[in-house]
């Protein structure tokens, strides 16, 4: 009696581990790509009030990020941001048009997807961008750290390549 009732006392945790496993995978192989995505006057959609997006035009303290900031040339800076994204196997560039990316990063495991837009701003020297999680409500940060370590691994770059010796014929 005492072995049948640590067995169920087992079993229980995790039939309810699977159960909720499963849901996570299913609910990430249904989310749709949302609407509104893309610039509309000149700018990225705001947040919606939910904790898990970040951006760089939002006009709420809580979802706002500072923008990617380049000193060179526009197109060697979208160049620079392209190769990071390219090296990056959980992103897959969407969307291509003229200053503008949608990009969709998976997660590792459940394969959640949240959608990151780049706006490059030539006039300025920033590069805008958005990055909001598909589903659920709270993402515990992972697009705030997701951009923070993009930001930091686009600064990099640009030291790296300000660093790196120009060849010049004689």
């Amino acid at each position: 009696m005492r072995k049948s009732r640590v067995s169920l006392m087992l079993l229980i945790p995790a039939i309810v581990l699977i159960v909720w496993m499963v849901s996570m995978f299913a609910l990430s192989f249904t989310a749709k790509m949302p609407g509104g995505l893309g610039v509309q006057g000149g700018r990225l959609a705001e947040c919606p009030e939910s904790p898990n997006c970040v951006c760089t035009q939002c006009s709420s303290r809580e979802h706002w990020m500072e923008p990617l900031m380049y000193s060179e040339d526009a197109g060697i800076a979208w160049s620079r941001l392209k190769s990071l994204i390219e090296a990056n196997s959980e992103a897959t560039i969407i969307t291509e048009t003229d200053g503008y990316l949608h990009v969709e990063f998976k997660t590792a495991f459940f394969r959640f997807v949240d959608d990151v837009e780049f706006l490059l701003d030539a006039e300025s020297g920033r590069i805008h961008f958005r990055s909001a999680s598909r589903v659920g409500y709270s993402d515990m940060g992972l697009n705030r750290r997701r951009m923070e370590d993009f930001r930091k691994r686009f600064e990099s770059a640009a030291v790296q390549r300000s660093a790196s010796p120009v060849l010049q014929n004689p």
